[in-house]
């Protein structure tokens, strides 16, 4: 049974991820054919904002719900109301912040005066994503995977609706318009998706007078694990975020001009990324489906049965990992023309998909660690990597002619970096046990 509901469950979120996957590609796809090479540059700017902002918004609460409510310690009602006073005041203090640093954050960090208004826009999106993050933990804890599945496609829906309905009317009204109006779809696609989700919410799920206190012990468990993971999301995020203005910094000294600097980063961020992440969709499916598992099991001990789960979990990510580089590698151009209608961006794939290998068992290592109480060390290890990532891509960009491949470089040993170390605490981990 233990291993019926496992496999359901990833093939579930495989058949819900390569739905929403393909709504993505989809989507963009006809947000790059339908706007231009400066919308697409200008959104990419503002993106490592976006990601910062939510990775504190979410404060990681879909993972520390999930595995909280898998483990059936508590109430799940208790553990829910008890998070959504935390999230509310963290919105109302993010959306604070960004009404104050918008214009500093444009005009002074990214040296763009464009950004500042898509970048205010954020704050409007964060509370909706919030809410959604909370009620998918909810699901995953339980392990039902069709809502979270039909609320992510509800969600690719509606912004594909407003890429082929509303953007080529608003196109003519200039960057700054388009870009924002592409931050702020989010808070209707956010809103669907939450209302989708508390629609598949059990119908015994009554809400009492009582529910409605807060239970520090139930906060405390879930905080206990979300914000590591947080903490996790929030180093990358800001790497992410720094990553644009060390590069316009350093590349600039070089004699690249700011044109040209912009232009490629959205090219490797926009075409070159979502190409290589293209498998990855499998392998945080998966992911998705170890974490309730492995937490109920390794609450009861059940040792041998989490270790079995974990070398399933890495050999099915491998399967899909290896032959989909190889395919990518050879047929670079192919995607790009596909996808994009362009070949921008192919040697960039060609240098860099091997390592994405890796990447693509990072992933359920990563779960499995914070399903068995580590999530601390998958945050040392992220921190760790960031921080390599982050010198070597401001030392590398110093070398003359390397240009935007520091960032390509720096990306690998982070991932190099990070899943070696995974992999070092998992095997200290199963030594423990042995003991």
């Amino acid at each position: 049974m233990k291993k019926e509901t496992f496999i359901k469950s990833t093939i579930i979120l495989m058949i819900g991820g390569l739905l929403t996957k393909l709504l993505g590609i989809l989507i963009k796809v006809i947000m790059t054919r339908n706007s231009n090479l400066e919308i697409i540059s200008l959104y990419m700017l503002v993106m490592p904002t976006f990601s910062l902002m939510m990775a504190i918004s979410q404060l990681g609460f879909a993972t520390g719900i999930s595995k909280v409510v898998s483990e059936n310690k508590e109430s799940s009602k208790k553990i829910l109301f008890s998070i959504l006073p935390v999230s509310l005041f963290i919105n109302i203090v993010l959306t604070i912040f960004l009404i104050f640093t918008s214009h500093f954050i444009a005009f002074n960090l990214l040296k763009n005066e464009q950004a500042y208004l898509p970048i205010l826009a954020i704050s409007l999106v964060l509370p909706f994503d919030s809410l959604s993050s909370i009620l998918r933990g909810f699901f995953f804890g339980k392990e039902k995977m069709i809502p979270h599945v039909i609320s992510n496609i509800s969600e690719q829906i509606v912004r594909l609706l407003f890429m082929i309905i509303i953007l080529p009317k608003i196109i003519y009204k200039g960057i700054i318009f388009v870009t924002t109006s592409l931050i702020l779809i989010n808070v209707l696609s956010e809103l669907v998706s939450s209302l989708v989700l508390i629609f598949f919410l059990p119908k015994q799920f009554k809400i009492e007078r009582k529910d409605l206190k807060p239970s520090f012990t139930s906060m405390g468990n879930v905080l206990g694990t979300a914000l590591p993971t947080t903490a996790t999301r929030i180093i990358g995020t800001i790497s992410f975020f720094f990553e644009p203005i060390i590069l316009t910094y350093v590349l600039s000294l070089n004699g690249y001009s700011t044109n040209y600097i912009v232009t490629q980063y959205g090219v490797i961020n926009g075409f070159v990324m979502p190409i290589l992440l293209l498998p990855g969709f499998f392998t945080n499916a998966i992911s998705n489906a170890l974490l309730p598992v492995i937490s109920r099991e390794y609450s009861k001990k059940n040792y041998n049965y989490i270790k079995r789960k974990l070398k399933q979990a890495v050999i099915y990510s491998l399967l899909i990992g290896i032959p989909a580089t190889i395919i990518i590698v050879m047929y670079p151009d192919f995607f790009l023309k596909l996808l994009y209608k362009t070949s921008h961006g192919a040697n960039y794939i060609r240098h860099i998909a091997f390592i994405f290998i890796l990447y693509y068992i990072e992933a359920p290592l990563s779960a499995f660690l914070q399903a068995t109480n580590k999530a601390k060390e998958v945050m040392y290890d992220n921190f760790i990597g960031i921080i390599l990532k982050t010198v070597f891509l401001f030392l590398l960009s110093f070398i003359k002619g390397i240009g935007l491949y520091s960032l390509l470089i720096a990306s690998g040993i982070n991932i190099l970096i990070t899943t070696t170390r995974h992999l070092k605490h998992i095997k200290e981990l199963f030594k423990d046990q042995k003991k």
